[in-house]
């Protein structure tokens, strides 16, 4: 009976310990995924990130959001008192600064504006530097009849000329098409959707034709009245809003329209020409 009684009386003050290597072993488990998670390879999703951008904006889907994705090997740590360096605009596998953009989308004008000096004179070709890049209007006075996408003959040389300037820049061109407010209907086109976007077409398929602009960095979209750049009160208005804009961009959107940054906070790799 004192044997029996003295095992009973016997209380084992250890087992708190399987619970607490239990819960050790769950807590090193846990911070073992946090690193693995944290390793993940970031190339690749960089590369996911760039490419569902250029499908957007192929599809002209969100045409003045800002996505730019980082350049991930780049990055550096930013004290909360410095400013905020303008993000790199990666094109391929090179990154160019807003102000390389800028001075390549300078150089083209220049040449595209001597080269359309006749067309500019006349006002049915303008060019202008945009928020996102360089706008190439083509006004249908000079290019198109009235309720047609089919161009001009006498113009074919002319965009040639810019298909071959513009692809020598790796950017991407964007070509957009535009109507005035009033309704069209006649046996080709229903409504100017369908115009805007066959004119947009058209133009993109003689840009193809040339070889000039590689087919990857070529895009078209039609807007029809709801773009305009004139008030279409008037009939100077809405000749004005009737063309076809060639948007020059880089491949990653970039806001043109803010001011350069100090090029001694940053270290930007050049377009190689």
């Amino acid at each position: 009976m004192n044997r029996r009684e003295r095992r009973r009386g016997h209380v084992n003050h250890e087992r708190w310990l399987v619970s607490y290597a239990d819960f050790i072993t769950l807590l090193f488990a846990f911070f073992v995924v946090l690193y693995a998670s944290s390793k993940a390879d970031q190339k690749k999703q960089q590369q996911v990130s760039e490419a569902i951008d250029s499908a957007f904006r192929a599809l002209a889907i969100f045409p003045d959001a800002s996505r730019q994705p980082a350049n991930l090997k780049n990055v550096s740590a930013i004290s909360k008192d410095e400013p905020v360096t303008p993000m790199n605009i990666v094109m391929g596998e090179e990154v160019l600064s807003p102000a390389q953009v800028k001075q390549d989308l300078s150089r083209v004008e220049k040449q595209l504006d001597k080269m359309l000096s006749n067309q500019i004179a006349d006002h049915t070709v303008s060019i202008k530097m945009g928020k996102n890049g360089l706008v190439i209007s083509l006004r249908e006075a000079g290019f198109f009849s009235t309720g047609s996408a089919t161009p001009h003959a006498g113009t074919l040389p002319i965009l040639r000329q810019i298909a071959q300037a513009l692809g020598k820049i790796p950017y991407d061109v964007r070509v957009e098409g535009h109507t005035d407010n009033l309704p069209i209907h006649n046996a080709e086109f229903d409504s100017n959707w369908e115009l805007s976007s066959a004119r947009a077409t058209r133009i993109a398929r003689i840009f193809l034709a040339t070889g000039g602009i590689p087919p990857e960095h070529l895009s078209a979209a039609g807007y029809a009245e709801f773009h305009p750049v004139a008030p279409n009160a008037t009939s100077e208005g809405r000749a004005q809003n009737r063309r076809v804009d060639l948007i020059v961009m880089p491949r990653t959107q970039v806001d043109l329209s803010q001011p350069d940054a100090d090029a001694g906070k940053a270290s930007w790799r050049k377009i190689t020409e």
